[in-house]
């Protein structure tokens, strides 16, 4: 048995679909952590003197700099978790090849491709579900695509991403997944008629 065989999805690949909404778990996503101040010049002389250039180098683009939001480079979504950390997400697999490249460049980061798993909500009522239990303002004038958040859910602590006028993903510790999905099962059977 190869280790891919082996391998499982928190959710099974979980797939919802309710009259407005959908669920689909997104498993496998590779996650790079990355912790560093982004104007340090504390790294090697050989390398670029901050990280956002050592990051703008490898990936042709800049880390966001305002507050929960994300820039897309390339393959990988980077999103603003912080004044000095930012989660790396691209696709399957592609998480040591970056981390041994931004390690290189004295860039101290972390693959943590296996801590989360990602459930996608879509539809016209995604908002809607995710309000019933989410603080956040999620009215499009307050929170709109290329945003992201550190934020609760269903008691759930989620990174949420709004990926498009009626999408949105919320990446969950595995240990969290059962849990909330089934949370948001519940909550979707309001849009059952």
């Amino acid at each position: 048995m190869t280790a891919d065989q082996l391998r499982r999805a928190p959710l099974d690949g979980l797939r919802r679909d309710y009259p407005g909404v959908r669920l689909t778990e997104v498993p496998f996503r590779a996650a790079v952590n990355l912790r560093a101040d982004p104007t340090s010049s504390s790294v090697p002389s050989s390398v670029p003197s901050s990280v956002s250039s050592s990051v703008s180098e490898l990936l042709g683009g800049q880390p966001p700099t305002e507050p929960n939001t994300e820039t897309v480079l390339g393959d990988w979504s980077v999103l603003w978790l912080g004044p000095d950390e930012w989660l790396l997400l691209g696709p399957d697999g592609a998480a040591p090849g970056l981390v041994d490249r931004l390690r290189a460049s004295g860039i101290p980061a972390v693959d943590v491709s296996a801590n989360r798993t990602t459930i996608e909500l879509t539809g016209e009522h995604a908002r809607d579900l995710l309000e019933s239990g989410c603080a956040l303002d999620l009215h499009p004038r307050a929170f709109a695509p290329g945003r992201c958040a550190q934020t609760m859910v269903a008691k759930a602590q989620v990174i949420l991403r709004q990926t498009g006028e009626q999408g949105y993903e919320l990446l969950v510790r595995g240990s969290f997944a059962g849990y909330l999905a089934t949370w948001l099962d519940d909550a979707a059977q309001e849009y059952v008629t």
